[in-house]
């Protein structure tokens, strides 16, 4: 069974980026997060509704003479 919660380290780990990224999300509050005492703490159930929030959906593009258009 994996841990509820996990540090900054394991959470960087997670989503793949580097452990400066996570701090600064916490700093500007864009993550939700706990406070255990002095430790950052994060679920990873809240990791995923990040990720979920931060998804950018794909655009059509129609291509008309030579050049492509957002359709």
């Amino acid at each position: 069974m994996s841990p509820r919660v996990i540090g900054v380290e394991d959470a960087a780990t997670y989503l793949s980026v580097p452990v400066r990224f996570i701090r600064r999300l916490v700093a500007e509050r864009r993550i939700r997060y706990y406070k255990v005492g002095k430790y950052v703490r994060f679920a990873k159930d809240d990791l995923d509704a990040f990720l979920t929030a931060e998804v950018v959906e794909p655009v059509k593009v129609a291509w008309r003479n030579g050049r492509a258009e957002v359709a």
